[in-house]
């Protein structure tokens, strides 16, 4: 078999990352394009935000299902389903005629995104033995940091010398050959005990993030006292707390939620969620204040952002090579530090400040928040057992994006608050003050996101991820840990 001639490391990770990085890089090339969009379908602009809400909803929906999806019709086949999906999704999206044609497709992009980056985690982390994680962590910072600052250059670039629509064909190549590369070199893996479709989880979680993340989305837009968002984030909050009782009370619950009892694995989760917050809310926040604070296009706003990717790069490399030795619990919370202040210094940027200072930021950004990924995706699942790792990614995939809902939602309803404009000689002018605000805002949450790390992340239990360095000493527990691979769900490390 072909899949026999490559290491499962390398194609697992070459089909994740080329998934990984088509969905991402697709979230934030799409905004680029939104204003272009709306004046195309004769959309007022105030309306266009249903393209980048409806792909968000559906995202919501779909991630709880995806490790159960996993688990009971095999990893692969359910991968390149989900992956053929978007790409397909992707070219209709590039055709569309209409504006609701467009939001149609958008959901069904959504729907193979919910199930990519769960399913792309589980088989990972299945692939790569607990102290090889931290490379398959850096691994994942490519995508990860690399899309996100590609997105807006890219689409830049398209809006302004071709169409709008050539910011979803772009996906098509990039999908077929992650296609044609899993059904070659891919493995399948069932879970023997995947157990039922657990219909009443799949409900609650379905219709409670999905009106829990359409009111974060429009609350900012719509105002928080909207009857609409206080009805769906009512209705959002209740499913949701709903979903809890009645997950903790199956006996095979779609969202595992037992998996919170392992506390490497809860304390990691909280960490990337807070600094998902702070990180994505920003970089958000920065497209926003590059061209409507200070007027850049949106080609050089891109190329402004793009010193945050080759941060994390960079910063990843060292991160790897010095996780075994530091730990997640110091190094994360280092890490979160260095966002802090990066973005708090963020705030004494004005109008008159040259570019290159916020550049450097960019960049100062991007090496801290490596130290925050990498550990953070190599600890959480250390001491999970390889049966349950496409549940618990589930769940970490459900709450980093949620997190990145809600930084946005945050840092939006700050702009909102103060005011993005002001009149200056019966003008309307850039207020600068509102980003600043934003900027100490997602500041403050990263400092919160240090302080859980520092005080809830444990090195011991993380120990079975933490490679050694040749000829340095090891206690023999630490040998044992890693040489036994994967603690059972809820094992603590001591």
């Amino acid at each position: 078999m072909l899949a026999d001639r490559i290491n499962p490391r390398i194609s697992v990770s070459v089909a994740f990352v080329l998934a990984m990085f088509m969905t991402i890089m697709d979230s934030t090339i799409v905004n680029v394009a939104l204003p272009t969009i709306a004046h195309d379908f004769a959309v007022p602009l105030t309306r266009v935000d249903g393209i980048v809400v409806s792909f968000l909803v559906s995202l919501a929906v779909f991630i709880p299902a995806s490790g159960w999806l996993g688990d009971r019709f095999g990893t692969k086949r359910v991968f390149l389903i989900a992956l053929a999906l978007f790409t397909a999704a992707s070219a209709l999206c590039g055709a569309a005629q209409s504006y609701d044609q467009l939001v149609l497709y958008r959901i069904l992009q959504g729907v193979g995104g919910g199930m990519l980056t769960p399913v792309g985690m589980a088989m990972l982390f299945r692939t790569w033995p607990p102290a090889e994680r931290v490379r398959a962590s850096s691994i994942l910072t490519v995508p990860t940091a690399f899309a996100p600052a590609l997105g807006p250059v890219l689409g830049g670039i398209l809006v302004t010398n071709a169409t709008w629509r050539l910011v979803f064909y772009v996906n098509v190549p990039i999908g077929v050959v992650g296609i044609v590369f899993g059904a070659l070199f891919l493995h399948e893996h069932r879970e023997p005990a995947a157990g039922r479709f657990d219909l009443p989880g799949f409900a609650l979680a379905g219709i409670g993030f999905a009106a829990f993340m359409y009111a974060l989305s429009e609350g900012p837009s719509k105002g928080w006292s909207s009857s609409v968002i206080v009805a769906l984030g009512i209705l959002g909050v209740v499913l949701l707390a709903l979903l809890v009782r009645v997950e903790l009370r199956t006996t095979q619950p779609m969202l595992d939620l037992r998996l919170l009892a392992n506390g490497l694995f809860r304390s990691t989760t909280a960490v990337i969620f807070l600094g998902t917050m702070a990180f994505l809310g920003l970089l958000y926040l920065v497209a926003l204040f590059f061209q409507e604070g200070l007027g850049l296009s949106a080609l050089n706003a891109g190329l402004s952002t793009f010193p945050e990717a080759l941060g994390v790069m960079a910063g990843a490399q060292v991160a790897t090579r010095s996780y075994g030795r530091i730990g997640p619990r110091r190094m994360m919370a280092a890490g979160l530090t260095g966002v802090a202040v990066t973005i708090a210094l963020m705030a004494l940027v004005g109008a008159h400040t040259n570019l290159w200072w916020m550049r450097l930021l960019m960049l100062a950004l991007g090496l801290s928040m490596s130290h925050v990924f990498v550990p953070g995706q190599a600890a959480a699942f250390a001491t999970i057992s390889p049966a349950s790792t496409g549940r618990a990614s589930t769940l970490f995939n459900a709450s980093r994006q949620l997190g990145s809902a809600v930084g946005v939602a945050v840092l939006s309803t700050v702009l909102a608050l103060v005011g993005v404009t002001r009149q200056v000689g019966g003008h309307a002018s850039p207020h600068l003050a509102a980003y600043h605000w934003a900027f100490v805002t997602a500041a403050a949450i990263a400092v919160l996101a240090a302080v859980v790390a520092a005080l809830t992340v444990d090195d011991r239990a993380a120990a079975p991820s933490m490679r050694r360095r040749a000829g340095a000493p090891v206690e023999a527990q630490t040998q044992t840990q890693a040489a036994e691979g994967p603690q059972p769900v809820g094992a603590v490390v001591e």
